[in-house]
């Protein structure tokens, strides 16, 4: 880091967790991220780069921007059992959902995978009559 240890700049941020500048004030305009300004400079906290890292996890998982947000509000650095339960409950519906979603992506894999043969098998066939 070029700027300190406490702070990155918005390119040191977007180079480290592979976004873009627009993605990072999107976040600072849902008031998910709280940069200091300097004029127009943003020097992003080590609170920021944490809670950057929640938001692409919780998006990666499929969380909403409204569910990381209600996680993120309810840190406690002091005691953060109840951020915990509560992304416990939302991790394990989006886990939930997410297999749900892959069985359903498997069914459709395997179907495609026999109407593929089928279409195969029967342009053999065209194939072989012709050549007859």
């Amino acid at each position: 880091m070029t700027t300190s240890d406490e702070t990155m700049t918005i390119r040191e941020m977007c180079d480290k967790y592979e976004v873009t500048p627009r993605t990072l004030r999107f976040y600072e305009a849902k008031e998910l991220l709280a940069p200091i300004r300097q004029g127009q400079k943003r020097l992003f906290t080590r609170r920021d780069r944490a809670r950057l890292t929640l938001i692409l996890r919780g998006k990666r998982f499929g969380f909403s921007l409204e569910e990381i947000r209600q996680l993120l509000d309810l840190y406690n650095p002091d005691n953060n059992r109840v951020q915990l339960e509560r992304g416990g409950e939302m991790g394990r519906r989006h886990l939930e959902e997410m297999e749900r979603q892959r069985a359903e992506l498997d069914r459709a894999i395997e179907e495609l995978k026999r109407e593929l043969a089928e279409a195969d098998s029967q342009l053999q066939a065209l194939k072989n009559g012709a050549a007859a």
